[in-house]
């Protein structure tokens, strides 16, 4: 493969996407099933006694997250809603709840200090998001379609 060809907009097969994003977001959806699949499943399937239901909402979740991040793999632009749910979601917690924290002191030895280090792991998904492609299909309106008329009516 031409090392160029990674940096060009691929219209054939990525939809103008440049394959060095296509190939960003196969290796993050890997990680995502291979590390969130294995400690989300771990934990579900070894657990004992009662749920605390926060926990396991959070659990399954992840669990399923990791699930839809094989599809993802093979199918990385159909999956980006779960990516953008994940930067989403944890930018969002980043700001509302480890921002004050660190800001007035008190996140250092809190119970969120751990979430924290671990959501800011979202950097790397950000750098590989095509965030061109993104608004283009989510938030630029689609033209109007011509549609044809229906060849199965009779006269």
């Amino acid at each position: 493969m031409n090392f160029k060809r990674l940096f060009n907009p691929d219209y054939d097969r990525y939809e103008g996407v440049r394959p060095i994003f296509i190939h960003g977001m196969r290796v993050g959806y890997l990680v995502v099933f291979l590390f969130l699949g294995t400690m989300s499943w771990k934990s579900i399937l070894t657990h004992e006694g009662s749920w605390n239901s926060v926990l396991a909402a959070a659990l399954c979740m992840w669990a399923a997250q990791a699930l839809l991040s094989l599809i993802g793999v093979f199918h990385p632009l159909k999956m980006l809603p779960l990516l953008l749910f994940e930067v989403f979601y944890k930018l969002l917690w980043l700001v509302i709840v480890a921002w004050p924290l660190w800001w007035s002191g008190r996140l250092e030895g809190s119970a969120n200090e751990d979430m924290t280090y671990a959501f800011l792991w979202v950097a790397p998904p950000l750098i590989f998001i095509p965030w061109g492609y993104v608004f283009r299909k989510y938030f630029v309106p689609r033209k109007s379609r011509v549609t044809l008329p229906d060849a199965r009516v009779t006269r």
